[in-house]
């Protein structure tokens, strides 16, 4: 596995802790920052970056993803299909750390992993529809 693969894993469960509980982003980070990945200096601060920069941008997100996933309420989508979302979104379109194809692929293959069977074409076809709409596809 790659190690940013690692650190979007690893971000994925913090959104989805930090989701469907009532702990504060600093009280997950706090427990992600004992796990072994984070002794991977890179590893663990694109982790940071990455999901502290979801949190900090999540009602930005959410619309974006609101005016593309039609038909969906957030509340109605599953809580990982959510996080995959929302964690993507904003390394599309606020970090810019990566190639949109890639960001895209690696949010295909958590929801395949993390999700159920129909989850892989939904996150598809939702971040397919935002990187188009702000021309992000090259």
């Amino acid at each position: 596995m790659s190690k940013r693969r690692l650190a979007r894993e690893n971000c994925l469960q913090s959104l989805y802790s930090t989701d469907i509980s009532s702990l504060e982003p600093s009280a997950v980070l706090a427990s992600f920052q004992m796990e072994e990945f984070a002794l991977e200096e890179k590893v663990f601060e694109f982790y940071k970056t990455l999901y502290s920069s979801t949190v900090a941008n999540k009602a930005r997100i959410d619309e974006i993803i609101k005016k593309t996933s039609r038909n969906w309420e957030m509340e109605r989508m599953p809580a990982i299909d959510r996080s995959i979302l929302r964690m993507a979104v904003c390394e599309m379109m606020i970090l810019s750390s990566a190639p949109v194809a890639v960001i895209i692929d690696e949010a295909i293959e958590l929801a395949k992993k993390y999700s159920t069977e129909k989850s892989g074409k939904f996150v598809n076809g939702v971040l397919d529809s935002i990187a188009r709409q702000n021309d992000l596809v090259k």
